[in-house]
């Protein structure tokens, strides 16, 4: 008996080494995951009520968590190696593939719209780019792939929702309001002239939320940046500057990819003859 504990007692040892020395990086990971599973009681808590109110989600809730989980797990893993790159072409390639599920996901939200991913892929790609230009050229974040990639994946997130909403909403109003716009087409008015009041109504319908959100930062919520910060070490007062920082740089880049948008999404409204296309207009 002595000499099998001992042998067990050996087993322990040379696995617990090997788990010490050979895997840092995945028993952090296990003892990091330890507080997001202790969360899913929220989860628990929220799959009962929906059980109770007979609403029916608690399977939508449960694919939910675990493609988050899995999704977060395994993009953790790659920003760790990607950080450790010194070659930049890993910074344009998880850009390309954050605008591309962007562009698809926003063109989903207007399929009516013609050529709405391509339309709205391209829209979130310049004006992303165009808005992190100017932060690099202003020396307000280095171009390394610890600061680009995440700033790049919180503008790309803000810019596809507007995008989306805004492209849904012009192809809404245009539709409703179509006896007008041939009336001024029949007179004379090219068709930017009709339909620059629809335009101009979707842009503002798509850009109310990041407005709202940057007149109510730090009143109702503390974002995600500036809480990670603080919960990290930081200092209110740097998590402040750099969330200032955040919310500048979403609001450009929303704005110039949803004006993109309009523009680029405008022939596609419109026959060779300066007509409305009606098929396009059709209801759902």
């Amino acid at each position: 008996m002595d000499s099998l504990n001992a042998t067990g007692h050996a087993i322990f040892l040379e696995l617990n080494e090997k788990i010490q020395g050979l895997e840092p990086s995945w028993r952090e990971w296990a003892v990091g995951m330890l507080r997001p599973i202790a969360a899913l009681a929220v989860v628990a808590v929220a799959m009962v009520l929906s059980y109770s109110q007979k609403l029916g989600l608690e399977k939508e809730m449960i694919y939910s968590i675990a493609r988050a989980f899995i999704q977060l797990s395994a993009i953790g893993f790659v920003l760790e190696f990607i950080f450790n790159q010194a070659n930049v072409a890993w910074i344009f390639l998880a850009y390309v593939i954050m605008v591309t599920v962007a562009g698809y996901t926003a063109g989903q939200r207007a399929r009516n719209v013609p050529n709405g991913a391509y339309v709205a892929g391209l829209s979130i790609f310049l004006g992303t780019a165009l808005t992190m230009a100017l932060l690099v050229v202003l020396k307000v974040f280095p171009f390394t792939p610890r600061y680009i990639i995440p700033v790049a994946g919180m503008m790309v997130g803000n810019a596809m929702t507007v995008t989306g909403v805004t492209l849904k909403r012009m192809r809404e109003d245009l539709r409703l309001q179509q006896g007008m716009i041939e009336t001024a087409l029949a007179l004379g008015a090219t068709p930017r002239q009709a339909t620059v009041k629809q335009v101009r109504r979707a842009l503002v319908v798509g850009l109310s939320p990041v407005l709202d959100n940057a007149k109510t930062v730090g009143l109702i919520s503390l974002p995600g940046a500036m809480t990670g910060l603080i919960m990290g070490g930081a200092s209110p007062t740097e998590a402040i500057q750099l969330q200032i920082v955040v919310m500048n740089m979403l609001l450009g880049a929303s704005t110039f990819s949803g004006v993109l948008a309009t523009y680029l999404s405008w022939p596609f409204f419109f026959t060779s003859t300066y007509q409305l296309q009606t098929k396009v207009l059709r209801d759902e």
